[in-house]
């Protein structure tokens, strides 16, 4: 907790310094939900903070275990969304799956930003959709990065095949990934995935990203600007949509 508080402290300072410039996504300890769910009230009614940052599983827990739902929660109740941030998956996975004939570099990318976490954090997402997490905090919002993490691309596919029928959930689980995901570029500047990206949710859903130091400003920026949108399209990805989500 001690971490935590240092971590969002010194957040707040640099927002301080520049006010017009920044807002706070709060540290959280998750694996005490309870003192996590305070900790981001605080942050929110005290310091202005519009969020809160989990880092994928929890000492080997998902957010839909119903431990952390506390957390899920007050995140609905302060109105604020959860940055869901990709983590390799677990070590048994990495050794099943990402480990074969090439490198131990190779694994590890490959493992990581080359594949795995990405895959990782849309397991996690819809783990969290299919435990009805979305069903008993329907307000919930989640931000996830990096394009959708894959889930655009596997959206048809998957609201089919894990049909309600099949879940027993309140909505068909296309709906959760349209009225309860955001999603950002995170450095993915790639003009076929977000095209999908944008069929799949629409404009509403999409919000621009760096990713930064990991990708340039400048070419993230001139991504922004040639993207096939229309001038309004492109004020709702580059600010409207952020600002909407969280009241700036």
């Amino acid at each position: 907790m001690k971490v935590v508080k240092e971590a969002n402290d010194y957040l707040m300072e640099a927002v301080c310094i520049y006010p017009s410039r920044f807002r706070g996504f709060a540290s959280i300890p998750t694996s005490a939900p309870e003192k996590a769910a305070d900790e981001l009230e605080h942050r929110v009614r005290e310091d202005g903070f519009v969020g809160a940052v989990i880092n994928g599983r929890i000492r080997g827990r998902y957010l839909d275990d119903v431990f952390f739902w506390p957390i899920l929660e007050r995140a609905e109740e302060l109105h604020v969304p959860i940055d869901l941030h990709p983590t390799p998956p677990p070590q048994p996975v990495i050794d099943a799956s990402y480990t074969g004939n090439f490198s131990a570099e190779v694994t590890n990318v490959f493992s990581t930003n080359g594949w795995g976490w990405h895959i990782e954090t849309a397991v996690h997402v819809l783990r969290l959709i299919l435990s009805g997490a979305f069903d008993k905090y329907p307000e919930l919002q989640l931000i996830i990065g990096h394009l959708g993490e894959a889930l655009p691309f596997m959206l048809a596919r998957i609201d089919q095949n894990l049909s309600r029928d099949v879940t027993m959930l309140d909505l068909p689980l296309a709906s959760y990934l349209r009225e309860n995901i955001y999603y950002t570029f995170s450095g993915f500047n790639f003009t076929p995935a977000f095209l999908d990206l944008l069929l799949e949710v629409g404009v509403d859903r999409i919000m621009f990203s760096v990713d930064y130091p990991y990708r340039s400003m400048a070419s993230s920026r001139s991504f922004l600007d040639q993207l096939p949108v229309s001038s309004a399209d492109r004020r709702r990805i580059a600010h409207r949509n952020a600002e909407c989500l969280l009241r700036l």
